[in-house]
């Protein structure tokens, strides 16, 4: 086992490997190019989330720990009530890849508390974000990095297949991210000209994807999200909403 910044310094984030930024786990990769190990995990500065790298080098975030150990927890009967609870920002490729299993899946709002909120009301065991903050409740009772790797690890031994055999039939849609700066309080569902774009967009994507807007809950901007195929599609999409946001922005 190879361990990359581990040393604990007091301080936090202790070191750059946010693993929400894909450039920040090269390090990772070439070590298993290397041949230091068959599989890799990051963690954010407090521990919380993770990130897994498999043998080929590709990346893999919370959605394909989600369809792993979903799928390994319904197998062994040990998925309780059947469903995995996620967010709105899940990728549609998880959605099709649990319902395939006969897997239901509960989206909340953005935000672990909600996962957790709605895991706790329906009994469910296993919830988390795309960005890798899992909850398995049967272990712990918050997100815990080192929880999930072992959860992981523990579908690979079990199955005897590696974490790239265990996602090869998760084929990601292409998502786009636009954050667009508006005016504290700004309510953009009172603006028909971002309605009109956004059921534009949705008609352009012909049922090969999805549109989602929703205000941050940190900062004053509107999220605009869209998903789909093909990618030039949906960058065509987000822009032209995001231009319209600008506009009623401004207004």
């Amino acid at each position: 086992m190879s361990e990359l910044y581990c040393e604990v310094d007091g301080s936090f984030p202790n070191h750059h490997p946010d693993p929400s930024h894909p450039e920040n786990l090269r390090d990772v990769i070439a070590a298993l190019a290397a041949g230091k190990g068959e599989i890799g995990f990051a963690f954010d500065g407090d521990g919380d989330r993770l990130i897994s790298v498999d043998e080929t080098g590709q990346i893999r975030d919370g959605d394909y720990a989600l369809a792993i150990c979903g799928r390994h927890l319904a197998a062994r009967g040990q998925l309780k009530g059947g469903t995995v609870v996620t967010t709105v920002m899940a990728n549609l490729a998880l959605d099709r890849t649990l319902t395939k299993a006969g897997i239901g899946l509960a989206k909340v709002s953005v935000g672990d508390r909600y996962v957790l909120e709605e895991m706790l009301r329906t009994g469910a065991n296993l919830g988390g974000e795309q960005s890798g903050h899992l909850l398995f409740l049967d272990h712990a009772t918050t997100g815990d990095g080192i929880v999930s790797a072992l959860q992981v690890l523990t579908a690979t031994r079990e199955t005897g297949r590696t974490l790239a055999e265990l996602t090869a039939d998760l084929a990601m849609y292409p998502q786009v991210l636009l954050n667009v700066e508006v005016p504290k309080g700004f309510d953009w569902k009172k603006h028909q000209a971002i309605a009109d774009a956004q059921s534009r967009a949705e008609r352009s994507l012909n049922g090969r994807g999805r549109v989602l807007l929703r205000p941050s809950g940190t900062e004053p901007v509107l999220r605009v999200m869209v998903e789909g195929e093909p990618r030039e599609a949906i960058e065509s999409a987000a822009k032209s909403i995001a231009d319209t946001v600008r506009k009623a922005a401004l207004a």
